[in-house]
């Protein structure tokens, strides 16, 4: 999302202000902020918020199995999102553009961990929502995540890929 929310979201706000510290190196703070925003909005709270802050969470562990974990949480959670609450969230924003990178990192996390029929699963399915990803350079990078996945699968590689997002620290 490039532009403002329709309505200030605080939650949002802080899970943002959690991530952009994640990147920048702090992703054991990041962790710590994002946990106690879990445990504040908790496992019925807000799905929009449930599945943004899981799928960010994710991405701050270098362990595949926590990882997966918190991306299982995020897809659930997706599945609960109306495209009313992601409308009310932002105007462009449509529910079924998370789907290919959720299934992606579930793709990817599987592989990490050597279930490569899971893997292959996800990332059919990744590649089934793909058509909703917009035309840009996210689009773009995400398409070429599916197929660079997509290959790891297909040869039975269980290493890390230097293009995953995040990094534990």
């Amino acid at each position: 999302m490039t532009t403002a929310p329709a309505t200030p979201d605080p939650t949002m706000e802080a899970i943002g202000q959690a991530v952009a510290e994640g990147q920048a190196g702090g992703a054991a703070a990041a962790r710590r902020k994002l946990l106690g925003l879990w445990s504040a909005i908790g496992v019925t709270g807000d799905p929009l918020h449930r599945c943004t802050l899981a799928h960010h969470l994710a991405d701050l562990y270098d362990d595949a199995a926590q990882a997966l974990a918190w991306d299982i949480r995020a897809l659930d959670a997706a599945d609960a999102v109306t495209e009313q609450r992601a409308q009310d969230h932002h105007p462009g924003l449509h529910i079924a553009g998370f789907y290919p990178s959720l299934h992606l990192n579930l793709a990817d996390n599987y592989r990490r961990l050597g279930s490569f029929e899971a893997a292959t699963e996800h990332i059919d399915a990744a590649r089934t929502c793909a058509p909703s990803l917009p035309r840009t350079p996210y689009g773009d990078l995400l398409r070429g995540a599916v197929e660079e996945v997509a290959e790891a699968i297909v040869r039975r590689d269980r290493s890390r890929r230097a293009s995953a997002p995040g990094s534990a620290g």
